[in-house]
């Protein structure tokens, strides 16, 4: 299956997490803090913390290690979060 990323379309797996198609991709950062644009991406794995935030198809707050890529998903970076404080 195709999906783009920033931008650039690029292949993933059936049942590959967001996660899973950037890390197999070699991206280990795909979001900044609020605070100082600081790099995060894969933290905990299983969805507890807030590290891996991306914009899934204009969604923001979707957390890459927990959602399933589907066929032509636009995924993007994402500064800080939108999460209510």
């Amino acid at each position: 299956m195709r999906v783009r990323f920033d931008g650039e379309e690029i292949e993933a797996e059936e049942g590959q997490t967001v996660a899973g198609v950037l890390l197999a991709r070699g991206v280990r950062s795909w979001r900044t803090t609020r605070g100082g644009d600081r790099p995060r991406g894969l933290f905990c794995g299983i969805g507890v913390c807030f590290d891996c935030l991306v914009k899934v198809n204009g969604v923001p707050d979707v957390r890459a290690c927990q959602r399933m890529v589907a066929d032509g998903d636009d995924i993007r970076t994402q500064a800080g979060a939108e999460l209510p404080s």
